[in-house]
């Protein structure tokens, strides 16, 4: 499986490919492949961490279960900037808020599918990434919606 890692403020991340699709984003270094998909991400990764309201136009193959790749669709949806509540995605999925932020952590492609911008009622949750909730904080604070951690 191609892999790709890039430069970050977050960290090196390492992207994956399988079958024409991102499949994996992960805090780690060593990937060195350079497909047209992959040096596409890479791109786009770079423009994003330069202008954060830029959104991804990539091709994903999310695992796991229906309600996680229902999930992540709905992650995605939410624009650059903006947050959701898991109570709201819960209530737009017909799950517990609780199955939300456990689908959030097994998102299997954080950034490029922004679970940062998936918020509790009273506070942050949490963030699978490296750097944990710091890192959730730097996105959101990158994307212009840190007013909300105020």
């Amino acid at each position: 499986m191609p892999r790709l890692t890039v430069p970050s403020p977050v960290g090196p991340l390492t992207i994956h490919e399988d079958g024409g699709a991102i499949t994996r984003v992960a805090w780690e270094e060593g990937g060195h492949d350079e497909t047209p998909l992959l040096a596409c991400a890479r791109d786009q990764l770079a423009l994003y961490f330069k202008d954060p309201t830029i959104s991804f136009d990539l091709p994903f193959a999310v695992g796991g279960s229906a309600f996680l790749q229902s999930l992540c669709d709905a992650m995605s949806a939410i624009p650059p900037g903006e947050t959701r509540t898991y109570g709201d995605l819960a209530r737009a999925l017909g799950v517990s808020p609780q199955a939300v932020g456990q689908g959030c952590g097994a998102n299997p492609v954080p950034v490029l599918i922004p679970c940062h911008r998936v918020l509790g009622a009273n506070g942050l949750g949490g963030y699978s990434g490296s750097g944990g909730v710091e890192t959730k904080v730097w996105l959101l604070k990158h994307e212009g919606a840190g007013n909300l951690l105020i």
